[in-house]
């Protein structure tokens, strides 16, 4: 396992959440925390290999313009990716 910093920029947004295939979608699962640059931020560990996510900025599904690449996940709908090793 190891510890992965998710990172997003959005000092309008009331709430952001990191959802993904490591938490089943869930929209609850992983709330972020704002921070005082109106960034938001969350720590996971994560195991190796690839990772599906998105971010949920006021319930909308957002894309990570950091992420490592984009991929289709099973519904055909275009993620972020991240790769652990």
């Amino acid at each position: 396992m190891h510890l992965v910093d998710f990172l997003y920029h959005a000092p309008e947004a009331k709430s952001v959440a990191l959802i993904g295939d490591f938490n089943n979608w869930q929209p609850n699962g992983h709330p972020m925390t704002r921070m005082p640059d109106g960034g938001w931020r969350i720590r996971m560990e994560l195991p190796h290999g690839h990772h599906q996510y998105l971010f949920l900025v006021d319930g909308k599904p957002t894309l990570d313009p950091n992420a490592m690449g984009k991929v289709h996940n099973e519904r055909n709908e275009t993620v972020s990716l991240i790769a652990i090793s």
